[in-house]
């Protein structure tokens, strides 16, 4: 084990001085931790590690950093996303003993597990991984620049003598704590850049916050806020803006957003917007906003049809968008833009040939999601023009009875999921189509009594999952009916890896292969 620390330490110090910042930065988090590629990126940011270079964004140095130290293997990959780009990784415990030491030594930052002594002063960067602070909240911070929490039982009021001495602090992360309030103390932090809330009570958020003139990030997703503060339009340099709530509308709409100030169009440096409420006089003001790559927005109604498709149109550099209907029944009129990739909402089914064909010029759509849109077999048919997706899903989307998949059509895609059908009896399935797809999942289809037509084509199909279809295709693929008759369905899925049945009415839940 000394022979391989040795050789670690000697490839440490053989890392670029910003590519080694990121690494030890990566050490931080608890052992065994799995780092979300988007999380660790916006940290480097926030941070300075990351430099623009050779006209790549922030965004674009930092994965390119992230994919050397993967390559290096001075990162594992724990998953990849549908287009096979690193979702989250770990580092192996050797190595980030190794790393620890190394930021120990270099005082970049340390860990605070509450046991032994810990020297507080002679360190930058804390990994709080304990619930007992009284000793840490009684050492010297005036050095500390950033402060990452651990523990979900925070008593935040311990961290009020270390917020009001540690002027340099630039990030303070709360992440997945059960903090309801933030201290004054957190205001008076003109240096902050990244404050992270994601996960937490917090309630709301105070007018202060506009004193954090300095703030790139501002991560409350999934905490307890309704409504942003009227002052959040004074953090000119805020470049990522999350605030929204899962999980409190339903399978086929899980975000709720928050109600932002008109003056929103003045953050005009924003990257990503996720997730605001609709009203027409924020629809206008987001127009302003042509930096975006991320914007969500929630609860739209019919009438917001046109404000919104022209603030889409201004947001040239925009890579997901994900809009939501107020209900089933508003119908969203969005012919004519080229960059959607996530809705929410019926299309005007006069002119749903014309919208799908309007995004079928862009080769880099990877990920479509398409609930409550009312298509048919015809304007079906127009989806197969995308030819770069990687993921589709029809939710309360489909409206016809036979869906055909023609050869050659998404030859990329690999995640497919086709939800509450009730009249699809027939998938057809021609040899040469979705050559990629490794997941198909069919869902509250109870009309369908045959397996796909043309399933056994599917060579790159790992998993079927069939939910709420016929009765009578869950016995087949149980071997509940003729002999001769299963044996041909088996035959059909004998490549695939994993196929599970379900049938919610009868408690159902069986793995067939």
């Amino acid at each position: 084990m000394p022979r391989v620390e040795t050789i670690l330490k000697i490839s440490l110090e053989d890392l670029p001085y910003d590519l080694k910042n990121c690494l030890l930065h990566c050490a931080l988090f608890p052992e065994d931790y799995s780092i979300k590629r988007r999380t660790i990126m916006r940290h480097w940011i926030a941070a300075g590690f990351i430099k623009e270079k050779e006209n790549k964004t922030l965004e674009e140095v930092a994965e390119g950093y992230l994919t050397e130290l993967v390559n290096r293997s001075l990162l594992q990959v724990v998953k990849r996303n549908y287009t096979g780009r690193l979702k989250w990784c770990q580092m192996h415990d050797v190595i980030r003993l190794v790393a620890l030491n190394k930021a120990g030594e270099e005082c970049f930052g340390k860990v605070y597990d509450g046991s032994g002594v810990f020297c507080i002063e002679r360190t930058r960067r804390i990994s709080i991984q304990s619930r007992n602070l009284e000793r840490l909240s009684e050492s010297d911070a005036t050095r500390v620049r950033a402060i990452h929490v651990f523990n979900r039982y925070l008593d935040i009021d311990l961290l009020k003598p270390i917020l009001e001495s540690s002027n340099l602090l630039s990030t303070l992360d709360l992440q997945g704590t059960h903090v309801k309030l933030l201290p004054a103390e957190v205001f008076n932090l003109f240096n902050l850049r990244y404050l992270g809330l994601r996960n937490t009570d917090i309630e709301s958020l105070p007018e202060e916050i506009g004193r954090l003139q300095n703030l790139v990030v501002l991560d409350s997703f999934n905490a307890a806020l309704s409504c942003l503060p009227n002052n959040i339009v004074k953090l000119q340099r805020l470049r990522y803006l999350f605030a929204c709530n899962v999980g409190q509308q339903g399978e086929l709409n899980p975000f709720s957003g928050v109600k932002v100030p008109s003056g929103i169009r003045h953050l005009t440096s924003l990257h990503a917007l996720q997730c605001v409420e609709a009203n027409s006089e924020i629809l206008r003001g987001v127009a302003a906003l042509t930096q975006l790559r991320t914007f969500a927005v929630c609860n739209v109604e019919t009438k917001h049809s046109a404000d919104l498709r022209n603030a889409i149109k201004e947001m040239r550099h925009l890579q997901h968008l994900q809009i939501t209907a107020m209900g089933e029944k508003e119908v969203l009129q969005l012919e004519g833009l080229v960059n959607v990739v996530g809705l929410e909402g019926q299309l005007e089914k006069t002119s749903i040939p014309q919208v799908i064909s309007s995004w079928s010029r862009l080769n880099s759509l990877t990920w479509l999601k398409l609930a409550f849109s009312k298509i048919d077999e015809e304007s079906f048919s127009s989806l197969l023009m995308l030819h770069g997706l990687c993921h589709l899903s029809l939710l309360k989307a489909f409206e016809g009875k036979k869906m055909h998949f023609a050869a050659g059509s998404f030859p990329k895609l690999r995640n497919l999921s086709i939800r509450d059908a009730p009249q699809l009896n027939q998938v057809e399935i021609e040899e040469g189509a979705m050559a990629s797809l490794a997941k198909f999942k069919l869902v509250a289809c109870p009309d369908l009594k045959f397996l796909p037509h043309g399933v056994e084509h599917l060579a790159a199909l790992e998993e079927l999952y069939l939910r709420d279809t016929s009765e009578e295709l869950i016995e087949k693929l149980q071997q509940k009916r003729e002999p001769k008759e299963c044996t041909a369905y088996l035959r059909k899925i004998r490549h695939i890896k994993r196929v599970t049945v379900v049938l919610t009415k009868n408690g159902l839940q069986e793995r067939i292969r």
